[in-house]
């Protein structure tokens, strides 16, 4: 009869120490911490850290950024410590030296331009005309700043209309609110504030028509150089629309139709000229 032998102690301790060599090791599960994007960052990337540091600083050293002054970049690119008004101020010097030169004339037009002066700019093409030679593309570009000054001064007179519309609200009313036929609305600081910016708003109105009447005339000179250029003729009919001279408009665009009828541009022509005609026939009816 086979004897039961009971394991002793020290047997199934050295099993249970088997057991666990041979238990593979689990790995601890990602933390929160683990999981986010800036501390894994931090842990496995420091490098990067680093990096950025030094681009960043050395990006606001080379920029100039926060720091209100000149930056190594505005050193490359000749724009910093008042970079365009070196150049207003060369191109000055050149008028000045050579003041026949239209090339100088001209050279003084774009640098005002770059620098935001638009009105000295015109004052320049106006004289780099005024000498003899001067050739279309000048009055091409004297035409284009008359129509910049008119798109500003369009653009001064909504904004004073705008602003009034706001300041006096009270007197945008229609009138027929009134009460024994006095106006509920009666301010007199809303009615100085209209009537102020009415006159404003007019005078810029005027200002862009002129400067567009302006255009008008500098396109005419630039198809006298260049008689059978349509581009032209087309430039010039938009300008003369845009100061209300249907007259100029009418014959630029017909003019257009006999130099380039088979064009891309003639059904609108066409069109555009249709409707004028009929606009200034009911005009003198």
């Amino acid at each position: 009869m086979a004897r039961f032998q009971k394991p002793s102690q020290d047997s199934t301790r050295q099993n249970a120490a088997v057991a666990t060599a041979r238990k593979p090791k689990r790995k601890p599960g990602p933390t929160i911490e683990d999981t986010m994007f800036f501390p894994r960052l931090r842990k496995h990337a420091k490098w990067m850290f680093v990096f950025l540091a030094v681009f960043f600083g050395f990006g606001f050293v080379l920029f100039g950024v926060g720091a209100g002054g000149v930056g190594f970049g505005d050193i490359l690119r000749g724009t910093g410590s008042g970079g365009g008004s070196l150049s207003v101020k060369s191109a000055q010097k050149e008028t000045t030296k050579n003041p026949a030169s239209i090339k100088a004339w001209e050279d003084l037009a774009t640098a005002l331009q770059a620098d935001g002066n638009v009105p000295d700019a015109v004052s320049a093409l106006q004289t780099a005309t005024s000498i003899k030679g001067a050739g279309p593309n000048l009055y091409r570009e004297l035409a284009g700043l008359y129509l910049a000054q008119a798109t500003a001064k369009q653009k001064e007179a909504q904004q004073i209309q705008y602003t009034a519309a706001f300041a006096g609200a009270t007197q945008n009313f229609p009138g027929t609110f009134t009460v024994k036929d006095k106006s509920v609305f009666d301010d007199p600081i809303g009615k100085a504030i209209n009537a102020s910016a009415a006159q404003k708003a007019s005078l810029a109105a005027s200002e862009a028509q002129g400067a567009a009447a302006q255009a008008v005339d500098a396109y005419k000179t630039v198809v006298k150089l260049t008689p059978n250029d349509p581009n032209v003729l087309l430039e010039l009919a938009t300008a003369a629309e845009r100061s209300g001279d249907a007259t100029s408009a009418i014959a630029a665009y017909e003019k257009f139709l006999k130099l380039a009828p088979d064009d891309t541009n003639a059904p609108i022509v066409k069109a555009q000229l249709k409707q004028l005609q009929q606009s200034s026939a009911a005009g003198s009816g």
